[in-house]
């Protein structure tokens, strides 16, 4: 929601309170079932939170390293190893950040000069245009279309310029739940090797896929050594939370992003990096029980959201289903959200707040599902309110 504060900078007058935080907001006041905001009702395996808890009592509690504690570095090396051959030098190739939010602001803000171009595929999480004009760059949107979020590999070379200057990807796709295929990344490398173009991709749903697999950009031809791959713990192990996150890249690009990223949080979370790296250190033992957990959930919701009518879109992976709601209502996606919670008693996000394009998203509403099971028989029973 846009604010009005005449301390604030002109370029952050358009950014107010997100959208995840108005309508949890709403959904407290209302006592409402919250499926706007992508967080889990239940936490983590109980042996990471144990080992957290055994970090604070053996007394990891004061400043970690600036690149993050060894152990951690040594295990996300060996996670992308081990998932997707790429070999990075935890000393340093690898950096420890407070969440992928963090490590996302900060590479943009250590590439982006002024007026420098970002491209992002559209509809997208709405930090990263935040992040952007925070960097004083400009946002340039290539749509993904429906009904599967395809691209039009002509139209996003097009749009390339002289100003051009990073790519950002995030894969599997926070809203649409898209997985990008290894085509579209291979296109998206051609890209950026011909125009010489970094890339910073968001995967930190990387292990929440329900169809496909999930490939890494820096997996391609020529862009590990041009490409930023950001993670973090929050998805992976529902501990959000924590804000564990991290960055691989090129040493280069890892300076650049250590640089700005010490003078934002500087250091965090000494206790739960030591937890985050034994997780890791643990191959796929936890890394493989999120996606089961929530097969379920999503079928449900899935089923639900189709009886009463609404179009589901394409969905891959990630905590979240796209609907269309102009089957059911004529109403704008951002009225139809506002009122639901108070209708029926369920919160979710208008998807035009995922837009940069004017009118683009209005008849589109995302919804979470990474929620137990009693909570979605929950809003399945409210939901069936709406059905025609």
């Amino acid at each position: 929601m846009p604010t009005t504060n005449s301390y604030l900078v002109s370029r952050m007058q358009a950014f107010g309170s997100t959208i995840f935080a108005t309508m949890s907001e709403l959904a407290t006041r209302t006592g409402a079932i919250n499926l706007g905001q992508g967080f889990p009702n239940f936490d983590g395996p109980e042996q990471i939170k144990k080992a957290a808890i055994r970090a604070i009592e053996e007394g990891h509690n004061q400043y970690p390293p600036g690149l993050g504690i060894p152990a951690l570095r040594e295990a996300i090396a060996q996670h992308q190893k081990t998932f997707y051959n790429l070999a990075y030098d935890p000393e340093t190739e690898i950096l420890v950040t407070a969440g992928a939010t963090e490590a996302i602001t900060a590479s943009l803000l250590a590439l982006v000069e002024p007026r420098d171009e970002v491209i992002v595929f559209e509809p997208f999480y709405d930090s990263y245009h935040a992040a952007i004009v925070l960097a004083h760059g400009e946002t340039i949107p290539v749509p993904l279309r429906q009904p599967d979020w395809s691209i039009d590999f002509d139209y996003m070379e097009s749009i390339i310029s002289s100003r051009t200057r990073v790519v950002l990807v995030n894969s599997p796709h926070n809203p649409t739940g898209k997985v990008f295929t290894k085509q579209e990344l291979g296109a998206i490398a051609e890209l950026c090797i011909k125009h010489d173009l970094i890339a910073i991709t968001d995967e930190v749903y990387e292990h929440l896929v329900f169809e496909g697999s999930h490939i890494s950009l820096a997996q391609m031809p020529g862009m590990r050594e041009r490409t930023i791959v950001i993670s973090s713990a929050a998805k992976t192990f529902s501990l959000t939370g924590w804000k564990i996150g991290w960055l691989c890249a090129p040493r280069e690009l890892t300076q650049a992003a250590r640089t700005t990223k010490q003078f934002l949080t500087y250091v965090n979370g000494a206790p739960f990096q030591e937890a985050i790296a034994f997780a890791l250190q643990s191959g796929n033992k936890f890394t493989s029980l999120i996606t089961p957990q929530l097969e379920d959930p999503r079928r449900q919701l899935t089923t639900s959201l189709g009886e009463i009518g609404l179009k589901v879109c394409s969905n891959s992976g990630t905590y979240f289903l796209v609907t269309d709601i102009s089957t059911i209502t004529d109403e704008d996606s951002m009225t139809f959200c506002l009122e639901l919670p108070q209708r029926i008693g369920v919160v979710a996000v208008p998807m035009e707040v995922f837009y940069k394009t004017p009118g683009s998203g209005r008849n589109l509403v995302r919804w979470a599902f990474c929620k137990t099971p009693n909570v979605i028989d929950q809003a399945t029973q409210r939901l069936s309110q709406l059905k025609l």
